[in-house]
């Protein structure tokens, strides 16, 4: 199945994911906030672990600048505790990220290449810039784990875009 990418501009789509500390992330809608949303592959990817690990030592500045930073992946409960357990993340985590959800978020799904990288179908990484009003300012969406935005460069970009009244780019 193709999935539909998400459009700079347009509102990303509203869905809900179980949080690793109880309750739910509604992810998508009108914030309060501006939203720094990163979609994982799982525990399964080291690189996922040292990009979120980067994330983890600049989520203070993040939260500095006016967002929320809220991370999912379609892992189980127990994987994802896991993984706060070693590495210490304290950002708010969502898991269980259907393929339908991936499917309606646009990200690229892969299937494991075997049973001992993980069990399930799982998201490609995404990094999403949302605005307050749940508009997509920046998206970024990779078929592989090796293609990611620098967190310091994507940050220092959306204080400008935001100090100076930005449009999400790349509409055309």
């Amino acid at each position: 199945m193709i999935n539909s990418k998400p459009e700079a501009g347009s509102l990303l789509p509203k869905i809900s994911v179980d949080k690793l500390d109880g309750g739910t992330l509604e992810i998508g809608g009108t914030k309060d906030r501006y939203t720094l949303f990163v979609v994982y592959r799982g525990k399964h990817c080291g690189r996922c672990k040292r990009y979120l690990n980067g994330l983890q030592t600049r989520a203070a500045d993040w939260e500095a600048a006016g967002f929320d930073v809220v991370v999912v992946s379609a892992d189980t409960k127990n994987k994802a505790e896991q993984d706060v357990a070693e590495f210490g993340w304290n950002f708010d985590i969502g898991y269980g990220l259907t393929e339908e959800q991936m499917q309606k978020l646009g990200v690229y799904i892969s299937d494991p290449l075997s049973p001992d990288e993980t069990d399930r179908r799982f998201s490609e990484p995404a990094v999403f810039c949302v605005r307050p009003d749940g508009v997509i300012q920046i998206v970024c969406l990779s078929n592989g784990p090796a293609a990611r935005p620098d967190l310091d460069e994507l940050l220092d970009g959306m204080k400008f875009n935001i100090e100076h009244k930005r449009p999400a780019r790349g509409t055309v």
